[in-house]
C-alpha cells in the first residue's frame, strides 16, 4: 500500500502494529516518538507525572525541558517553580535550557531532538514547526507527555494529509511569514483544519530553512496539526553547517569522541550521512484528501488581522489607510532567527523608531542574538530605538513587559493574535514579517519597507476521491465491544465549544463529583439538554466540535451523563485528545451529520428517534435508512477505551 511522506514517518515510529500493517491516515496508532519537549509547562506535567505513580522516566533521553515564556518574570514564586522544574530534571537526567538559553522549539531545531526524518512531539502547539526540516512535529496534551515521560509512549490518529504544491520562486522582499499568512487568508474556511500538511513542488528548493521553519510553525494557525516539507539537499547542507557550528561553538559543551573530535550526540557526521541514505521520500501515487497549489511568484507581503489570522490584507492597502501603531514586536518561534533580525535590521538601519512606538526585540536562541551580535545587526536594531530582551516568546502569549494596552494597536512578528492574547482585549494586534514590523516602527504606522506591485494570487485547491476498499475487517481486542445500539440526540450546532459543552465557572472547583459533573453538561448550550438526554444515547453534533479551550470535563461530563460516544462532523483535535486520554470515544461520520442537518434546527437538542447501530469490526454506522463508513477504531485506541484512559494504562504499564 502506497505511503505518503507524514505515514512514512509515522510508520518508523508506531509501535505495537499487527504484522504486515501499513501506516495510512484515519490509523489509531501507538507512537514512540524520538523526543518531546515541555517549557514552563513542565510544572504542571511532573504533577500529572507524579500523580499516575511515575517515579522515573523510561527514557532520559527521550524529554527535553525549555523554560522559554514567562522568563521575564522575576519573582520569587517563578523563580521557584523554575528551581523545581531544574532540579527534576537532574533528578530524571533530562536535558534542561534554562531561562535565557531560548525558545524551546527553536532548541529542538538547532540542538537536533527534533532531526529530519524523524517524529518529535511537544506539550505545545507549535510544535509543527519541526516539519520546516522535514521532521514530523505535532502537538500532544499534557497528559500525553506525562505518559511519554513513564512509558516512552502514547497514541496518536494519522490525521488526513493535504498536499501543497508550491510553485515559482518568491519576489524580493517577499519571505516565508508572506506566504503562511497568504495560504491561511487565502484558504480561509478550515480547508486544513485537523490535517497533516505535506510541501512539495519545485519551489521549495528555492525557499531557505528558517523561511520553511517560518511556513511549518503558522500551520498551526492556519488549522492543521502538522506540516512538514521534504529533506532535501538543502535540509543536508543545513545540517553540515549546525555541525560545523557547534563544533566551533563551545556554547554548552560538545563532547569528544574517543579520537578526541568533537561529537555530538544527535547532530554528527554518521547521522546525517544515514539521513541523506536512508531519508524518507513518498511513494509515486500516494493518495492526499486533498491538494492545494500556490505559485509562490503571486505571492506579495500581507498583514493579518487584527483579531485573527485568517483575514489578510495586503500591506500596501494597510499602508494607504494610515493605521497608527504604539507597540511593534520582533520575538517568538515563528520569526526571530537571525535572518529575521538581519531583514529588520537592514530596514531600520541609520534611522530611529517613532517617538510613540515601543519596538521589542528578542531573538530566538542566545546562540541566535550572539550571531546577530557578530553580524552587527543586533546593535543597529538598538541604535534604532529597539528595547531587547532575553530570548524567549512572553509576549505573544501576554507575559512580562510591554503587552498591548487598551485602545493600542501592535504590529508584530508572532504567530498569533486572538483578542486579548498580548494583553488588553481593547487592543487589535496584526501579523506581518520582520521587514513589515521594522518599516512600521520607523513611521508609527503599518507601512511596507518598499513598495509592492498588487499581485493576484494564484492558488488552487483540489479535492481528491479515495476508493473505498470492500469487505475490510477491523481487529478488536478481547472485550471491546464489536457492535454498539442507540438513539441518535442531535445537537445541530458546528463549533460547539468546550464552554458551550462544560461552563468555565465549573471548571476550577477540585471537588467538583462526576454527579455534579453530569448535571450541568451542555447548559449553556442548551439549559434543557439535561431534561432530553437519556443515559445510552450516541450525541451527534455539527462540525468543529469542542474547539475552544482544553478542559478535560468537556469530554468526561458527557461520559459521566451516560451518553455512550459522540458522533461529530469533525472534531478540536484537543478536545479528541482529551475524550480518548479519558476512555471515552468520539467518532467522525460527517456525511451522517449531513444528513441529519436535513431535520433542521428547530430546537438546539432533538431526539430523532432513529437508531443507529456503530460496527466497529466493518467500521460503519447503520440506520434504518443508510450505512456510512468510519475510520477504523485502531487497537490503540481500543484500549484505551478498555483501560478507562490513558493514566490508567500507564499506571498498568509501571
Amino acid at each position: 500500500m502506497k505511503q505518503n511522506l507524514i505515514e512514512k514517518i509515522a510508520q518508523r515510529y508506531a509501535v505495537g502494529l499487527e504484522d504486515g500493517q501499513t501506516v495510512q491516515a484515519g490509523d489509531y496508532i501507538t507512537i514512540s516518538p524520538v523526543h518531546i519537549l515541555t517549557h514552563d509547562n513542565t510544572g504542571a506535567v511532573m504533577g500529572k507525572f507524579k500523580s499516575i505513580g511515575a517515579t522515573k522516566t523510561a527514557n532520559p533521553r527521550q524529554p527535553m525541558f525549555a523554560l522559554d515564556h514567562n522568563v521575564q518574570d522575576t519573582s520569587d514564586a517563578n523563580k521557584e517553580k523554575y528551581a523545581r522544574i531544574e532540579a527534576f530534571a537532574k533528578e530524571m537526567g533530562v536535558d534542561f535550557y534554562p531561562a535565557g538559553t531560548g525558545i524551546g522549539h527553536q532548541m529542538m531545531i538547532d540542538e537536533g531532538y527534533a532531526f529530519p526524518g524523524s517524529m518529535a512531539v511537544a506539550s505545545d502547539s507549535h510544535s509543527n514547526m519541526y516539519g520546516g526540516v522535514g521532521c514530523l512535529g505535532t502537538p500532544v496534551v499534557r497528559t500525553d507527555a506525562a505518559a511519554i515521560w513513564a512509558t516512552g509512549k502514547t497514541w496518536w490518529q494519522v490525521p488526513p494529509v493535504a498536499k501543497v504544491e508550491l510553485t515559482g520562486e518568491l519576489l524580493s522582499g517577499v519571505t516565508g511569514k508572506d506566504v503562511i499568512i497568504t495560504l491561511a487568508g487565502y484558504f480561509n474556511n478550515d480547508e486544513v483544519l485537523n490535517h497533516a500538511l505535506e510541501f512539495t513542488g519545485t519551489g521549495i528548493a528555492s525557499l531557505s530553512i528558517e523561511q520553511r521553519l517560518s511556513i511549518a510553525n503558522m500551520t498551526t494557525e492556519w488549522g492543521a496539526l502538522v506540516g512538514v516539507f521534504p529533506i532535501d539537499n538543502r535540509v543536508i547542507v543545513w545540517l553540515n553547517d549546525r555541525y560545523d557550528r557547534i563544533l566551533k561553538r563551545g556554547l554548552f559543551g560538545v563532547p569528544s569522541d574517543s579520537d578526541g573530535n568533537g561529537f555530538h550526540p544527535r547532530i554528527n557526521k554518521d547521522t546525517i550521512a544515514d539521513l541523506d541514505k536512508n531519508k524518507p521520500v513518498t511513494d509515486t501515487n500516494a493518495y492526499y484528501s486533498k491538494t492545494i497549489t500556490l505559485d509562490l511568484s503571486t505571492v506579495s507581503p500581507h498583514v493579518a488581522g487584527p483579531d485573527n489570522v485568517k483575514t489578510m490584507t495586503s500591506v500596501m492597502d494597510m499602508e494607504t489607510k494610515g493605521m497608527k501603531i504604539n507597540k511593534a514586536y520582533l520575538v517568538s518561534c515563528v520569526n526571530s532567527r537571525v535572518e529575521d533580525l538581519a531583514a529588520a535590521a537592514e530596514v531600520v538601519k541609520g534611522k530611529k523608531v517613532a517617538d510613540h512606538v515601543e519596538f521589542y526585540v528578542a531573538a530566538a536562541s542566545a546562540e541566535v542574538q550572539k550571531e546577530s551580535e557578530k553580524r552587527g545587526d543586533w546593535q543597529t536594531l538598538i541604535d534604532a530605538g529597539a528595547k531587547t530582551m532575553l530570548p524567549g516568546c512572553g509576549q505573544c502569549i501576554g507575559l512580562g513587559t510591554g503587552l498591548l494596552e487598551a485602545g493600542e494597536v501592535g504590529i508584530s512578528a508572532t504567530n498569533r493574535n486572538f483578542k486579548g492574547r498580548m494583553g488588553s482585549r481593547d487592543a487589535q494586534a496584526y501579523l506581518a514579517s520582520p521587514a513589515v514590523v521594522a518599516a512600521s516602527a520607523l513611521v508609527g504606522k503599518i507601512a511596507s519597507p518598499t513598495s509592492f506591485e498588487t499581485i493576484s494570487t494564484d492558488a488552487t485547491i483540489k479535492e481528491n476521491i479515495k476508493e473505498k476498499s470492500e469487505g475490510s475487517s477491523v481487529s478488536l481486542m478481547d472485550g471491546f465491544p464489536e457492535t454498539v445500539e442507540g438513539e441518535l440526540l442531535f445537537c445541530p450546532a458546528d463549533n460547539l465549544n468546550t464552554d458551550g459543552i462544560y461552563p468555565g465557572k465549573y471548571t476550577y472547583i477540585d471537588d467538583f463529583t462526576a454527579e455534579q459533573q453530569a448535571e450541568v453538561v451542555m447548559e449553556n448550550y442548551d439549559p434543557e439538554f439535561g431534561h432530553i438526554a437519556e443515559k445510552g444515547d450516541i450525541l451527534v453534533s455539527g462540525f468543529s466540535f469542542g474547539s475552544g479551550s482544553s478542559r478535560e470535563q468537556a469530554a468526561t461530563a458527557l461520559k459521566y451523563r451516560g451518553i455512550q460516544l459522540v458522533v461529530a462532523g469533525s472534531f478540536s483535535q484537543t478536545y479528541k485528545r482529551n475524550a480518548i486520554n479519558n476512555g471515552y470515544l468520539v467518532i467522525e461520520a460527517p456525511e451522517l451529520v449531513e444528513d441529519l442537518k436535513r431535520i433542521g434546527n428547530a430546537a438546539l437538542t432533538i431526539r430523532t428517534g432513529i437508531t443507529a447501530t456503530i460496527n466497529f469490526k466493518k467500521a460503519e454506522i447503520r440506520t434504518d435508512q443508510k450505512t456510512y463508513s468510519i475510520s477504523p477504531v485502531g487497537l490503540a485506541a481500543q484500549e484505551l477505551i478498555l483501560e478507562n484512559g490513558l493514566e490508567s494504562w500507564v499506571k498498568n504499564r509501571l
